[in-house]
């Protein structure tokens, strides 16, 4: 059983930044299929970004693009969202999870996280003045 643990978040100005990790208590994330997502009150759980497992795959919801960038490092065995640029809107519950389908399957097109088996708790992200 994979256990995911987020860890990074905070309060940040907007303009600020942040990394978000992805790491896991139990097992390795090498072999899995990483995404982001998040969760704002009241509003449904959203793709942000996602990785395969060779890292040569990425893709990033139209809203966090030139901003947010997902990469792997599979010696630290942790995945990190770098998020640059934050604003308000950016508000919400970061979630990683894993799974081990292919990239191309499941957030090749959309980060479909109805695909996406391992789940963390979440961090919390504020931005705000």
């Amino acid at each position: 059983q994979l256990q995911l643990v987020e860890s990074g978040g905070g309060l940040v100005q907007p303009g600020g930044s942040l990394r978000l990790s992805c790491a896991t208590s139990r097992g390795t994330l090498n072999g899995f299929t990483i995404g982001w997502f998040r969760q704002a009150p009241g509003k449904e759980r959203e793709g942000v970004s996602c990785i395969s497992y060779t890292s040569r795959g990425t893709k990033s919801a139209d809203s966090v693009k030139g901003r947010f960038t997902i990469t792997r490092d599979s010696v630290k065995n942790t995945v990190y969202l770098q998020m640059n640029a934050l604003t308000p809107e950016d508000t919400a519950i970061y979630y990683c999870a894993a799974d081990p389908t292919p990239f191309r399957d499941i957030c090749a097109v959309v980060l479909n996280k109805e695909r996406f088996r391992y789940w963390g708790q979440g961090t919390q992200v504020t931005v705000s003045s």
